[in-house]
């Protein structure tokens, strides 16, 4: 299986994916855009897609960032999507997945940071790349936007704080607004570099204190993940 991993942000890595790939020794490539990396020129020389998180949004521009290119990402993801190939976007990935199928990004309800409870509704608990998943389980969150739908997209799962956390916009194609991949290493990177935010906001109620972020179990929700993309390969092999 060859993956491509599209990163944005030196402190929003793979995770806890990384030891997904070794474990099942796929072939995988980065798009490191803070390095000056140029995305794919088409998606010929991948099986799998998957779209990292970060501090940008959908409609930030090159002047604004001047090494997120927002339309040729969606553009990539678009042409991933139309090939059948299987495409997994996190967090901002999941934003700009919905974009490239149509949809508009919008604000969540709520800010989450911390490890709060996602349920799968009934669509998602009849979804064939969930059907181990408990209704209801812990799962790791850093955002304060959501997801765009569009008409053909499925919403699998929600929480207290945002009604979208999981969207399947085509049959090889998901949106993971929270973050399955979350280890202790990427919390105490994004504790570091995402600390005005988290300081400017621990009044909410879906946000939890470093300590708290630091002394949260991440192993269940990595497990999760595993199974989630030992089924989404399986649909490519």
């Amino acid at each position: 299986m060859n993956i491509h991993i599209i990163l944005n942000a030196t402190f929003e890595g793979p995770g806890a994916i990384e030891s997904w790939i070794e474990l099942n020794q796929h072939s995988v490539h980065y798009t490191k855009l803070y390095q000056g990396d140029q995305l794919p020129h088409d998606c010929a020389h991948f099986d799998l897609l998957i779209v990292m998180g970060g501090p940008q949004s959908p409609t930030t521009t090159l002047k604004e960032c001047n090494y997120f290119d927002s339309a040729a990402i969606q553009s990539l993801i678009k042409q991933t999507v139309n090939a059948n190939k299987a495409v997994l976007g996190i967090c901002l990935g999941a934003q700009l997945m919905s974009n490239a199928m149509g949809g508009t990004t919008v604000a969540s309800p709520n800010k989450e940071i911390g490890l709060f409870e996602v349920s799968l509704n009934e669509a998602g608990r009849k979804d064939p790349l969930m059907a181990n998943f408990p209704a209801n389980f812990l799962c790791a969150h850093w955002h304060g936007d959501m997801p765009g739908l569009t008409d053909e997209a499925v919403i699998l799962a929600g929480s207290k704080g945002c009604p979208r956390q999981i969207i399947r916009f085509a049959p090889k194609a998901y949106a993971f607004q929270c973050h399955f991949e979350f280890t202790p290493t990427n919390i105490e990177e994004m504790i570091v570099n995402c600390s005005d935010e988290l300081k400017n906001n621990m009044h909410l109620p879906f946000v939890q204190e470093p300590q708290q972020l630091r002394a949260n179990n991440y192993n269940n929700s990595n497990q999760l993940l595993f199974n989630f993309l030992d089924k989404l390969t399986a649909l490519s092999s």
